[in-house]
């Protein structure tokens, strides 16, 4: 997918719904979650939630900083 913007990678409905809660979670607190609040609001393994996380990345649809907790970033549009 080369050229193609973040915001018009697709992304499947449960990656969505991750990112809606990534966004969701950041306005609301000021801060993006940890995988420990994804955990908990989807009710899966902590390594489910860190191989979400994985995809996100290496799809493009987020960015984190190495090293550094609660430093998830969404890189798509909220409205799409």
């Amino acid at each position: 997918m080369a050229g193609v913007s973040p915001s018009t990678k697709p992304f499947t409905p449960t990656q969505g719904q991750y990112l809606a809660f990534i966004h969701l979670y950041t306005r609301l607190h000021r801060r993006p979650p940890a995988e420990t609040d994804m955990q908990e609001y989807f009710r899966v393994s902590p390594p489910s939630v860190h191989q979400m996380v994985l995809t996100l990345e290496r799809s493009g649809l987020i960015r984190r900083q190495p090293r550094t907790p609660r430093s998830i970033e969404v890189l798509v549009d909220p409205k799409d």
